[in-house]
């Protein structure tokens, strides 16, 4: 994530995992969610943070759940059931479900399916936010499969050339395995940025970058601007000159293949602007090509894209994965850094909700 979706260092207050992990348990617990789904749900969003994808983490995330929780417009025990199956494929209403607790359940689901005749894939429909979509994808990877997942997400992006959002910012990931590598972990919203990260911007006193949201009319604001309450975002691209139709389309089909097939509807739906739908499969390697042939290619192929000489300017070339991967580490050992705001947050909810307040500094 670009820095400045980042909180500072000399503002940050960095704490360690195991006490954030235990506090945003007990707060999904305080809002009905089962114990084994609080700590599910706490998995997700703490790996997000993790991994240095701040936008659904806790900081942002969490607060926003709590609130739906509290509105009623999220089940917190939600009866999910399989409306339609086949031996590869299945389709599941959500029944208002947290699309972070579900989407885990549902990718289960398709690894159990390609591990049975080689690749899985399921739809979800009438479900709510899915957090960080390359978590679900990432599932995969400890079965020696390649993980996809995306999801269709309420209007916020215009079309190209359009004045009003009528796609979502519907993130595509997908995740690979290697053998010494760290795995390659792509995951992208379809817009020029992810709507969470206008929130991130609001927060840290920031600008937005040219080419992430439009003025009332519709025109692409290509300088840099604050960030609205309710800004209208951009697909990838930004304008017709530089692509923006090839972000509209990738948009386009994250709707098709999550809100469309699953039979829910689509975002632009005056019924479904409160539902998501998401789609996550598994494809098992073996079923195409030798496992260790496969990570050994992998391993040559993610070291060739390192080993590019860098630009001007530059120090070193990256693959989708590897920055995750290193702030991983420096995060499990220096604790991960939360801005002041969401401290006081969180000192606030434990105080409302009457429980134990465990973010201990790093």
């Amino acid at each position: 994530m670009l820095e400045r979706f980042r909180v500072k260092e000399e503002e940050a207050v960095r704490v360690g995992e195991a006490g954030l992990r235990a506090t945003v348990e007990r707060i999904f617990e305080k809002m009905g969610v089962p114990a084994e789904d609080a700590s599910l749900a706490a998995d997700v969003l703490v790996v997000a943070d993790l991994r240095g994808v701040d936008s659904h983490g806790v900081s942002n995330m969490l607060r926003s759940y709590v609130n739906s929780f509290n509105s009623g417009a999220y089940n917190p025990r939600p009866r999910i059931r399989i409306v339609r199956e086949t031996p590869s494929t299945a389709n599941i209403e959500c029944d208002r479900g947290l699309g972070i607790i579900i989407c885990p359940k549902a990718m289960r689901i398709a690894i159990q399916k390609a591990k049975d005749v080689g690749m899985g894939m399921v739809t979800m429909y009438n479900s709510r936010h899915a957090g960080m979509v390359s978590y679900h994808a990432m599932m995969a990877l400890e079965h020696d499969m390649i993980g996809m997942a995306m999801t269709s997400t309420r209007p916020s992006v215009a079309p190209t050339f359009g004045r009003e959002p009528r796609l979502g910012t519907n993130p595509i990931a997908l995740a690979a395995p290697a053998r010494s590598e760290p795995p390659f972990v792509f995951d992208a919203a379809t817009s020029a940025v992810a709507s969470n990260k206008f929130q991130l911007v609001r927060r840290l006193g920031a600008l937005m970058e040219p080419g992430t949201m439009a003025a009332p009319d519709g025109t692409p604001i290509m300088e840099e601007a604050p960030a609205p309450e309710r800004p209208t975002g951009l697909p990838l691209g930004s304008t017709r000159e530089l692509g923006s139709h090839k972000g509209y389309g990738l948009g386009s089909v994250v709707d098709i293949m999550c809100a469309v097939l699953s039979g829910g509807g689509f975002g632009m739906l005056s019924g479904a602007r409160g539902d998501y739908s998401h789609m996550v499969a598994a494809f098992r390697i073996d079923a195409f090509t030798d496992v260790d042939h496969f990570k050994d290619l992998m391993d040559q192929f993610l070291r060739t894209l390192k080993d590019t000489p860098p630009a001007a300017g530059q120090e070193r070339v990256l693959y989708a994965g590897l920055p995750e991967h290193e702030v991983t580490l420096d995060r499990k050992a220096r604790g991960i850094p939360l801005h002041p705001e969401v401290i006081q947050w969180f000192k606030d909810i434990c105080g409302e909700l009457d429980i134990p307040y465990t973010l201990a500094r790093a």
